[in-house]
């Protein structure tokens, strides 16, 4: 059985069953398909609140006076070699410390750090008035974390409003104790045993 979109199509034509439409018709050589507009920003941070992330401050300094901020969006990239990548908006002093700086620390936060986590989201003041923290080839690294690592900044790439920072971690430690501090559906939880 051939439709009419088959039959007026000549030898060769796409054979549509009744009731289906016919198949679009292949692009241009040439043309790019149409992509769809993308979601707006509310609704990708919402679709984000589903995605439980560690919480980590990232630290350097500027002009000799330590600098950080909170941030989630935080991964390793690669074992060989070992990279890591902190995304952080072009606007950030931390981002401009760490250019200037050329290094930056990743400070992976305690469950029981919650206050510094919030403390280092703010955008006034001075992030570390009254925080303990030790300097580590002249980036400040804070006391308590739950683990720490140390690098050299391997590249910056732009992407939209943030930049994407690739570092080579060459200083790693660890504690023993580890009660992450989690961020999921824009509170902070607690991790347990499964």
């Amino acid at each position: 059985m051939t439709t009419t979109a088959s039959r007026r199509a000549g030898a060769g034509a796409v054979r549509v069953p009744p009731g289906d439409p016919a198949p679009a018709a292949p692009p241009s050589p040439g043309a790019e398909p149409a992509r769809p507009a993308p979601v707006s920003g509310p609704e990708l941070r919402e679709f984000m609140r589903n995605w439980a992330t560690g919480v980590a401050v990232v630290t350097s300094r500027l002009a000799g006076r330590p600098v950080g901020c909170t941030v989630n969006a935080f991964t390793s990239v690669s074992l060989r070699p070992p990279l890591l990548l902190v995304s952080l908006a072009r606007t950030s002093r931390t981002l401009a410390a760490i250019t200037a700086e050329g290094g930056f620390a990743v400070n992976l936060l305690d469950r029981r750090q919650r206050d510094l986590a919030d403390r280092f989201a703010t955008a006034t003041g001075d992030r570390f008035a009254g925080v303990a923290h030790r300097t580590v080839d002249g980036l400040p690294l804070l006391d308590g974390a739950m683990a720490v690592a140390v690098c050299t900044v391997t590249q910056l790439i732009g992407v939209a409003d943030h930049m994407l920072v690739l570092g080579s971690p060459y200083r790693c430690q660890a504690g023993d104790d580890a009660d992450p501090a989690v961020f999921f559906g824009g509170h902070y939880r607690t991790v347990s045993p499964a």
